[in-house]
């Protein structure tokens, strides 16, 4: 893993876990503060689905771009 990608991943954490203690920590009723984290919750895995369909198609995109020059030089 680069340097960059580490970086990346620990703001990322530190963004999350202070979000979480933020939510935890405010003076609000128990089941707003759930539904909070519920709803972060939802929006971090929908977040990461797109990144992950985003990294499916530039991976796809990649390996059509090889096959092609693969054929273009077979040929």
């Amino acid at each position: 893993m680069t340097n960059t990608n580490k970086i990346l991943t620990a703001l990322a954490t530190g963004i999350i876990v202070g979000g979480v203690l933020g939510v935890l920590f405010a003076p609000d009723k128990g089941e707003n503060t759930r539904n909070k984290i519920a709803e972060g919750g939802r929006k971090l895995s929908d977040s990461l689905k797109d990144k992950m369909n985003q990294g499916k198609e530039k991976l796809a995109g990649m390996r059509n771009s090889i096959r092609d020059r693969v054929e273009e030089f077979s040929s």
